[in-house]
């Protein structure tokens, strides 16, 4: 542990079972998101859709696929990725061509397919950054653009944070103190596991509640066991195998390039939450290819495409453990789940109102954490070419709540608001004179200044 800062590299030294709760928190911070999809999905497919138990064996085994091609170094988790949403359901709603006389469940192994070739566009980016090297790619991406991108990430997931909470404002004020408590007042273990112990002691709570006769604002039952109580124990995962077409594939690929900008606004959330810079080491084409495969292997299956995800850097700031042991920990929980529709379900039965109230802090945290990487680089906002960049990324990143939608080729193209803000962003900082950022000088600055600082000692 750093004594000066509270955060802890190496979870092994808490002892196992403190690392075993340690994944689990991050379990439950990545669930909720990550089993939406697929129930989104199956809504499109009338039923037909994505399975939820495929769709954490692909989180959990993509996980450990991106921490094998990244060395093991960065901590992150890739759950269900929503950009590709819109895609699954113009697939959904194809009735021309191969797709005229196709029922649903025909139909979503080419949507997979689309998502296969979607993740392998990721090697394509992988191989330009080899190329090039990272260092040029970055020019492209300083502080100024990265930073007010993190921001966005959090601000655009603050509806939902508000929507879930509004189910019942009671239970996700509980989830919300709890957590608020431990994390301030708490001692020892209990100081790092605020998410857990927000989930586990407000789910008890709102046992009580649905005891005594309480409901959600909109009068349902806080809680719905009819699917636990019919699910299996253990039952084998529903792969899909995926197939291709050309219509599907321009679909569902070009979502990628929207993607692909959210993964390197991640990389830089993670890396600034831990303070470790990942894009340089062990570089941005690894962590792309690591993403790209995780996604490739997942549509496979047919499983969502999966991506980055920003709850679990919330819990790296919050818990301040930042050993990515403890992610590839949950990454094992989501595949043992998997196996067993009744724990998944079990799982899935949490409150809508508690995954708000903890939301409420996770997704608060990320935008925090882009505003602590725009103060730490000292990004010079008296220039204003710096405010009008980060001013545009703002507007485009919160404005464009449905994205942007065109037509190529008959197929309608969507790219969400966070890609059309990192395009922005980009293409801003790239025309606009005075860009002076070079990528790794403030780390060859802090070594300069940590060495004249031992020889003066």
């Amino acid at each position: 542990m750093d004594t000066k800062t509270g955060v802890i590299k190496d979870a092994a030294s808490l002892g196992m079972p403190k690392m075993l709760l340690l994944g689990l928190q991050h379990m439950f911070a990545m669930f909720g998101a990550t089993i939406l999809v697929p129930i989104l999905v199956d809504g499109y497919f009338e039923g037909e859709g994505l399975s939820i138990q495929v769709t954490l064996f692909a989180a959990g085994l993509g996980t450990l696929l991106f921490h094998l091609i990244t060395k093991g170094k960065v901590p992150a988790f890739l759950g269900s990725s929503f950009a590709f949403l819109g895609g699954f359901a113009a697939i959904a709603n194809l009735q021309s061509g191969i797709y005229e006389n196709m029922s649903m469940a025909e139909k979503l192994p080419y949507a997979c397919g689309g998502v296969v070739v979607a993740g392998l566009l990721y090697f394509i980016l992988a191989l330009v950054i080899k190329l090039v090297g990272v260092s040029r790619v970055m020019r492209f991406l300083p502080p100024v653009v990265t930073g007010p991108i993190i921001i966005c990430i959090g601000l655009s997931l603050a509806p939902s944070a508000v929507t879930n909470a509004s189910q019942n404002w009671l239970l996700a004020f509980i989830a919300f103190a709890i957590i608020v408590f431990f994390n301030i007042w708490g001692k020892g273990m209990f100081k790092i596991i605020p998410i857990l112990l927000g989930v586990v002691i407000s789910y008890i709570c709102a046992l009580g509640l649905q005891a005594i006769g309480l409901t959600n604002s909109d009068g349902s039952a806080i809680f719905d066991f009819t699917n636990v109580a019919a699910a299996n124990v253990v039952h084998i995962q529903p792969f899909v195998l995926a197939k291709f077409d050309i219509t599907a594939i321009l679909v569902m690929a070009p979502i990628a390039i929207a993607t692909m900008m959210e993964h390197v606004g991640d990389i830089s959330a993670i890396s600034a939450t831990v303070e470790e810079n990942y894009i340089k080491d062990p570089g941005l084409h690894r962590t792309l290819i690591g993403d790209g495969l995780a996604t490739a292997f997942a549509g496979m299956i047919g499983g969502p495409a999966n991506t980055t995800y920003g709850e679990n850097t919330g819990v790296l700031e919050l818990s301040k453990v930042h050993d990515p042991k403890v992610i590839r920990l949950a990454a094992v929980y989501a595949i043992v789940l998997s196996f067993s529709p009744k724990f998944a379900e079990l799982i899935g039965s949490l409150p809508t109102a508690i995954i708000g109230g903890v939301s409420f802090i996770l997704y608060g945290m990320i935008s925090a954490i882009g505003v602590r990487n725009v103060v730490e680089n000292k990004v010079d906002f008296t220039k204003s070419r710096n405010l009008i960049i980060a001013a545009v990324i703002l507007v485009t990143g919160l404005g464009f709540t449905d994205g942007l939608t065109f037509q190529i080729g008959g197929a309608s193209i969507t790219l969400t608001s966070l890609a059309l803000a990192a395009v922005f962003g980009i293409v801003l900082n790239a025309v606009l004179p005075g860009n002076d950022y070079e990528f790794g000088d403030e780390t060859s600055n802090e070594k300069e200044e940590s060495e004249l600082s031992e020889i003066s000692m």
